[in-house]
């Protein structure tokens, strides 16, 4: 289990990434947060915007060149787009920095509980009896397999949704209709994935277990033989509907 305490504006936590204590009986059972340098990469897509920025860089000085001017003036014209360039870049770096930092990922056994937010931080807890499906992407290449970094994402029930912009970064991208929250840049997704699909399992056995069966009454009650409705279905006393199974 990978853990990381964050001071300042969440020394109030009852245990680190959580609103507060897990009730008696449940179990953390992984606990991590993005890796800022993966989600700069594959989130904010800062090799993109770098190579973006060289390309119009080189486009400019090869414009001056073309256009006659000396080699001084060109030179000028590529040194002077490039602190924008860096400023605009290094603003991207600090943003996955910021996200990675104040971002924390729990698992349990009874649910999934994402702490976001840089200004304002929410916490959103999705029981695992809520998760319809969980989608891995791999990122990056590694030697190991398992320790390759990657997102997964959460495939909620229809019946439950959340606004997309609530939860950015943190969500599938494009996937607006039907919001996919998504643990991003794990660096052991593939682990992590396999914890997650493991504790949905078990949530599902419990669910099926806790089925209660219903049990009719040993003997209907009779009916007066006057009563023109003999043979019509009466309500058993006590009889509960079956709990739908996760």
């Amino acid at each position: 289990m990978s853990r990381r305490l964050l001071i300042g504006e969440h020394d109030d936590e009852a245990q680190p990434g959580l609103p507060e204590a897990l009730p008696a009986g449940e179990q953390m059972l992984w606990q991590g947060s993005p890796d800022w340098r993966v989600l700069a990469r594959h989130g904010f897509h800062i090799r993109t915007f770098a190579l973006y920025f060289a390309l119009l860089i080189a486009w400019r000085g090869v414009a001056t060149w073309s256009d006659g001017a000396a080699p001084a003036t060109v030179a000028a014209s590529v040194l002077w787009p490039l602190p924008l360039a860096a400023l605009a870049l290094g603003f991207i770096a600090l943003l996955a920095w910021l996200v990675g930092r104040n971002a924390v990922y729990t698992l349990t056994d009874r649910r999934v509980v994402m702490r976001i937010g840089i200004v304002l931080t929410v916490t959103f807890n999705l029981p695992l009896s809520r998760i319809e499906t969980v989608r891995l992407h791999a990122l990056g290449r590694a030697r190991d397999a398992a320790s390759r970094p990657g997102d997964i994402a959460l495939v909620l029930d229809p019946q439950d949704r959340i606004g997309y912009i609530h939860l950015w970064p943190h969500a599938r991208p494009c996937h607006f209709r039907r919001t996919e929250p998504m643990l991003r840049a794990l660096p052991e997704a593939d682990r992590v994935a396999r914890l997650l699909v493991d504790a949905l399992a078990a949530s599902v056995a419990r669910s099926q277990q806790s089925i209660v069966a219903v049990r009719p009454l040993a003997e209907p009650a009779a009916l007066p033989a006057d009563d023109s409705r003999q043979g019509a279905a009466h309500p058993v006393a006590g009889h509960q509907p079956l709990p739908q199974a996760a």
